[in-house]
């Protein structure tokens, strides 16, 4: 079924065009696979990045932050890259190019999600505190409006993308409801472990 893609603030396009346009205006080098691309450069299939902080039990709820926007660049019919921009207090900015095997990861869970029976909003969540990026497939009422700051729903799906953190299959889509509790499992430690010592 296909994916409900959210619009990406046009600002943040419009930084990521102009990145592309003007390589002069990136302090960093684009990525081989731009450098030698051929023909136009394209930014396609707008994914908002989404944070989620604090899985360690705290007694806080779970909450997550919108941190930018994902463009997966296209040339031709492949992709080769992907862009990204961040929120600034000035608004929306261009961040940096990327590639590695997130892209392609990318495009194979987005390939997965549209074989699904559910319409979903695809976003990308990231889990710093395992070094982890899932494909988020939100199925909430404002799935259909918008994609700002919003938790995770029970039956919404994370699909983990390659390379997923050891123990958790990539590309194998879990319920929120499942995986969360393992992920904070992942990153407590265990009651009888022992203390670092704090030794001069």
């Amino acid at each position: 079924m296909p994916l409900l893609v959210p619009s990406a603030p046009a600002p943040a396009l419009r930084s990521v065009l102009a990145a592309l346009g003007s390589p002069t205006t990136v302090r960093e080098a684009r990525p081989a696979a731009l450098r030698t691309a051929q023909g136009p450069l394209s930014p396609e299939f707008p994914l908002p990045v989404h944070v989620l902080d604090g899985i360690i039990p705290s007694g806080m709820p779970l909450r997550t932050r919108l941190t930018g926007w994902r463009f997966l660049i296209r040339s031709g019919d492949r992709t080769v890259a992907a862009a990204d921009s961040m929120l600034t207090p000035d608004g929306w900015a261009f961040s940096h190019f990327c590639e590695g095997p997130y892209i392609a990861s990318s495009e194979r869970a987005l390939r997965q999600a549209e074989t699904m029976t559910t319409r979903y909003q695809p976003r990308l969540l990231s889990v710093p505190e395992l070094y982890m990026l899932t494909l988020w497939l939100h199925d909430g009422p404002e799935a259909h409006t918008d994609a700002s700051d919003a938790m995770p729903l029970p039956a919404d799906l994370l699909v983990p993308l390659a390379p997923a953190p050891p123990g958790i299959a990539s590309h194998r889509p879990h319920r929120v409801a499942d995986l969360l509790p393992l992920l904070t499992h992942r990153l407590t430690p265990p009651a009888d472990a022992p203390l670092l010592s704090q030794s001069a």
